[in-house]
């Protein structure tokens, strides 16, 4: 069996795992800025904390997925529309772990009871929805890279 029979299926299915879940939460983020600053807090926090491991995980076996195909697959366009694949992951993850995850882990630490007295000033949610956007459409946009692969392949 060759590596590209193996290596295919699992981006295909990693990948669409992460796409699919970043689509999810793509679309119930507006649901945070109709809640009241009390409510958001807490649900954001179980929300989120729904996705971990899971997101990480999907995105860096799709990632390691691509990488490989990228170097092994005996057809030049699938090793380029891979790699196409790998670094837009690779920027999917680079917005969650330096805009998403900070804010995350920021209001992991409040408490909803006593939020800081300038939380409307600091409130993260329109930033968070933003940069969720990208990195939602940048791990669609890798699903389709490795569907155009298995197109290719085909």
């Amino acid at each position: 069996m060759e590596p590209v029979q193996i290596l295919m299926p699992a981006a295909l299915l990693a990948g669409g795992l992460a796409a699919g879940g970043l689509a999810v939460s793509v679309l119930a983020a507006p649901l945070f800025t109709t809640l009241s600053t009390g409510m958001y807090v807490p649900v954001h926090k179980g929300l989120v904390t729904r996705f971990d491991p899971f997101m990480p995980i999907s995105l860096l076996s799709c990632l390691l997925c691509d990488v490989a195909l990228a170097a092994t697959a005996p057809v030049t366009a699938v090793r380029l529309l891979a790699a196409l694949g790998a670094l837009l992951l690779a920027a999917a993850m680079t917005v969650s772990l330096t805009k998403n995850v900070p804010i995350n882990r920021w209001l992991s630490t409040l408490d909803p009871q006593r939020l800081p007295a300038d939380f409307e000033r600091l409130d993260p949610r329109e930033r968070w929805i933003r940069w969720n956007r990208v990195r939602g459409a940048l791990a669609v946009a890798a699903l389709l890279a490795n569907v155009a692969c298995t197109a290719v392949l085909l």
